[in-house]
């Protein structure tokens, strides 16, 4: 985009946008809830918002990266029904909300391919070949105790990849990210974990850009964003991979 087109976007949108830092992205800045964004004291790599740690890469390079994500189920209590009064008096009734958490990212390769991984779409990726990516599968209980989601970096193929911007976003459920508890955990081995729990309140961000990991060199830098957006698209605009997106629902 010329500078001239640059410029009159950012007057149109003056006032009710900032603009994000991203790169040369032009989209709009996501929410921050900064004063939640570090909720854990030990473990962390980077802990929180615009954080950015370098890696080195090791002797022989990097081996398997993770990034996992595993989330609570909600309990709720609900007035008991008239067979539930019958039999149980007024006794309030137990149950599962069911949330469907899922865990995703936009990548950019060194030849300046992009795409996104995801369940939704079955867009798994793969370790051996580009992306070098793998999705591992969709989960959509959630399990206080295991990993719900995960995705797994090619380390010897790190020299292909240029950026990978990794995200969690409520597909069914409350957007409470509260009641949900989500937590995101990134394994470089060799370094300490990085481990976030967002906590936004806003019911209508559903989005979660967690963080990035960028090649500078063959080093790994890691970069916590903790910022939140209505959307795919409006996130993809703030980091600047430029994709297309379409509304749809899973099987």
């Amino acid at each position: 985009m010329a500078n001239g087109s640059k410029s009159s976007l950012e007057e149109a949108t003056r006032g009710r946008a900032h603009f994000s830092e991203h790169g040369e992205s032009l989209g709009a800045a996501g929410f921050h809830d900064l004063e939640d964004a570090a909720v854990h004291t030990d473990d962390l790599l980077v802990d929180s918002s615009g954080e950015s740690v370098v890696v080195d890469a090791p002797k022989g390079g990097f081996p398997e990266i993770l990034i996992n994500l595993s989330w609570d189920r909600i309990q709720v209590e609900k007035d008991p029904g008239f067979f539930e009064k019958l039999f149980k008096g007024n006794k309030k009734v137990i149950e599962e909300e069911p949330v469907d958490l899922d865990l995703g990212c936009l990548y950019e390769l060194q030849n300046g391919d992009r795409g996104c991984l995801q369940a939704f779409g079955d867009m798994y990726g793969s370790f051996s070949t580009p992306p070098y990516i793998a999705h591992q599968g969709d989960e959509r209980t959630g399990d206080p105790k295991d990993v719900d989601e995960q995705m797994i970096i090619n380390g010897a193929k790190w020299n292909e990849i240029k950026r990978i911007l990794f995200y969690i976003y409520i597909y069914q459920g409350t957007p409470n990210w509260r009641r949900v508890k989500p937590e995101i955990m990134i394994d470089i081995p060799g370094e300490n974990d990085l481990k976030m729990t967002p906590h936004v309140t806003q019911g209508d961000l559903v989005m979660c850009a967690v963080g990035t990991l960028e090649n500078l060199d063959g080093a790994m830098k890691l970069t916590n964003h903790s910022e939140y957006f209505r959307g795919h698209a409006e996130m993809d605009r703030a980091f600047g991979y430029g994709l297309e997106w379409e509304d749809g629902a899973k099987d």
